[in-house]
């Protein structure tokens, strides 16, 4: 990475705000481009997004992949009008696809399938009636001994060590066994959409993720077709809109992609927060405020997917003084919206008006089950080590680089050896 694309550089150019806006080309090629890439960007990306909007304003010029441009929305209203307006921002990637190299590492995260994520219109109507459903199917008061019954064997395998990495020990196994739950998945089957999705998410050898994890969930399907259960895969494959096998691999791979990382992450990165900051640490402990307290903050400053919702304007189209390209990707930060400082202020606790959850037509369908397996998955761990801590102090923390999400390589504690827990 240049220093250029350095997000914290600062490239001689004029702030977009005090500049007249350009006509003609909307394209502005000498523009220096913000890389999310980079291992410091990564360690400390709320510098970088302040960098930003100092440089840009709302709309900053980003490379997603090598020389593969997008722009990145960094203001909170400018955000809600884009995610609001599906008509002029549609997210149907197929036209930029088109110019994207088959070995672009952002090609298999982005490109074009049929299904809700992916389409707008009459298609995302149908596919987000089915989405939508197949959730709705499950039933969350049940769910509640569900996650207690997949966090117990984790925290006894290592309650007795003392020490534990909570990350690969913890959270990403109780999230990919309670998504392979949900979705009626055998659990050789889900290590292989596991390993598939995490390929995709950190854009390294992203085409074999998509091959792995496609390869692992067809499988399923077929199962499923031909013997139905009470899980998300059997309401997909099952529902009146009739959906190929196609179309149901995509609402798959669509469904373990708002799974797997998004609340893997979501569950470390508060932990996180409650180990280190004496207003959760003490209070959250103590019972004065709630783990769902804890969550919501983390939602408005780290979300688990910092950069996403992807649209792709139809025509060239003027916001903020800014230009975006016609159908060039428009990235929104959730982070860097989250932290405008139009929005920021007062105490927020109970308020959550982020946008970690997107907002519009495409906003997440699956909030309350996410809510209630991170909310559940840390209050078991909690309740069972009270006197957890950090091993290493908060800034010897790595955080996996990526355009995307917000993630933690590891997050080591240490506590008092304690005897297993009776499983239920």
């Amino acid at each position: 990475m240049t220093a250029a694309q350095s997000p914290t550089s600062t490239p001689h150019t004029t702030a977009p705000e005090t500049c007249p806006v350009q006509h003609g080309s909307p394209i502005n090629t000498d523009t220096p481009q913000v890389c999310l890439r980079s291992r410091k960007f990564a360690a400390d990306p709320h510098s970088g997004y302040r960098d930003m909007r100092r440089q840009y304003g709302s709309l900053a010029p980003m490379e997603l992949a090598p020389n593969v441009p997008a722009t990145l929305v960094i203001g909170y209203r400018t955000a809600l009008r884009i995610l609001n307006d599906p008509e002029h921002f549609p997210a149907d990637p197929r036209r930029w696809q088109q110019n994207i190299p088959d070995d672009s590492p952002i090609k298999p995260m982005l490109e074009w399938h049929p299904n809700a994520l992916r389409n707008s219109g009459d298609a995302h109507a149908r596919y987000r009636q089915t989405y939508t459903a197949s959730i709705d199917g499950i039933d969350l008061h049940a769910f509640h001994s569900t996650v207690e019954k997949i966090a117990i064997p984790l925290i006894n395998s290592f309650c007795a060590d003392g020490t534990a990495d909570l990350v690969s020990q913890y959270a990403f196994p109780l999230v990919f066994e309670v998504l392979n739950q949900m979705v009626g998945c055998s659990a050789e089957l889900g290590q292989r959409v596991a390993t598939g999705m995490a390929a995709l998410f950190d854009t390294v050898e992203a085409a074999r993720g998509m091959e792995m994890l496609s390869e692992a969930l067809t499988e399923l399907i077929q199962l499923r077709r031909a013997e139905p259960a009470d899980d998300v895969t059997s309401r997909l494959a099952h529902h009146p809109a009739d959906l190929d096998d196609t179309e149901m691999l995509s609402q798959l791979i669509s469904f373990y992609g708002a799974g797997i990382e998004p609340q893997q992450n979501l569950i470390a990165n508060t932990l996180l927060l409650m180990l280190t900051d004496e207003r959760f640490g003490g209070d959250v402990l103590g019972g004065s405020l709630s783990t769902r307290d804890a969550l919501d903050e983390v939602l408005f400053n780290d979300p688990p997917l910092a950069n996403f919702c992807a649209t792709y304007p139809r025509q060239p189209m003027l916001i903020d003084n800014t230009w975006l390209p016609a159908h060039q990707p428009v990235l929104i930060s959730l982070a860097g919206c989250n932290n405008d400082p139009a929005i920021r202020g007062g105490d927020r606790t109970g308020n959550r008006s982020h946008l970690a959850w997107s907002t519009g037509p495409h906003a997440c369908p699956a909030k309350s089950v996410a809510y209630l397996v991170v909310q559940d998955a840390i209050d078991q761990l909690l309740d069972a080590l009270p006197e957890m801590r950090l091993a290493v102090p908060p800034e010897e923390l790595v955080w996996r680089p990526g355009p995307f999400h917000r993630a933690m390589t590891a997050l080591p504690v240490v506590f008092p050896e304690s005897p297993p827990l009776n499983i239920m």
